[in-house]
């Protein structure tokens, strides 16, 4: 299990559990493990998901057009976890949403 520090300086978890999901639900991130970390530490974007969730948008990766996108929850202060993550070239799609915080 790794652990991430969101920009709220909670520790979020990405647990064996959830990284197989990730990896098989969405085999195009599978080689992006330490880059979804990154992305909840130090998001372009970060936007208030509809139930409570954070979404947390990447920069741009160097070989495509896309970027990462990190869900997770924040339990409290001291403990949240990763939902899930995808790879996406459709920044329009979180134009409505809440912006949290930007880069």
């Amino acid at each position: 299990m790794e652990i991430a520090v969101s920009i709220n300086k909670v520790p979020v978890r990405l647990t064996k559990e959830r990284w197989h999901h990730i990896s098989t639900g969405h085999p195009e991130i599978a080689d992006y493990y330490f880059e979804i970390l990154e992305t909840i530490e130090k998001p372009k974007t970060l936007y208030e998901g509809m139930y409570g969730e954070l979404i947390a948008i990447s920069n741009k990766l160097e070989q495509s057009n896309k970027f990462i996108v990190a869900i997770y929850k924040e339990i409290d202060s001291n403990d949240g976890f990763i939902i899930t993550a995808y790879l996406s070239n459709k920044e329009q799609k979180f134009e409505k949403k809440k912006v949290l915080w930007k880069q």
